[in-house]
């Protein structure tokens, strides 16, 4: 009997790795889109030691994720999955591009290493990202 069940459990292991690989493709795609958009070189500064870059790209990265994983659990396919998962990347740009737009000096202060407007839009990112995951539970 336990065989069985084992062996149930692993049926939806092709399941799993489509959804595990699709999540990690769709992570980078948001992660390379993000960068694009933001005028500073995150990836080189956090190399370099810079905490405020580092905060900002990880508030979004986890604003992203959190919904991808709402999206994950919640689609009733494949396809719906990653509908929303573009959403939530779509959600992400914008909130982005608004506080860009708000704060004018955000880009070159987290490009000049100052963690308030780095901490302020990797929390707003966050925000963003747990609200749009609590909208995906229909």
């Amino acid at each position: 009997m336990d065989s069985i069940t084992i062996m149930e459990s692993l049926g939806g292991l092709n399941a799993f790795f489509l959804n595990f690989l699709a999540a990690a493709m769709l992570t980078l795609l948001f992660a390379a889109l993000y960068v694009r958009i933001t005028p500073y070189a995150e990836f080189r500064m956090i190399h370099e030691g810079k905490v405020a870059p580092a905060i900002s790209f990880s508030g979004a990265l986890l604003g992203f994720v959190i919904p991808l994983a709402s999206a994950i659990a919640h689609s009733i396919s494949f396809l719906d999955m990653v509908v929303w998962a573009l959403v939530a990347l779509a959600v992400q740009v914008l909130v982005f591009l608004v506080l860009r737009a708000c704060f004018g000096g955000l880009c070159r202060q987290i490009a000049d290493n100052e963690p308030a407007p780095a901490i302020l839009l990797g929390v707003l990112s966050l925000a963003a990202g747990i609200l749009n995951a609590a909208c995906l539970t229909y």
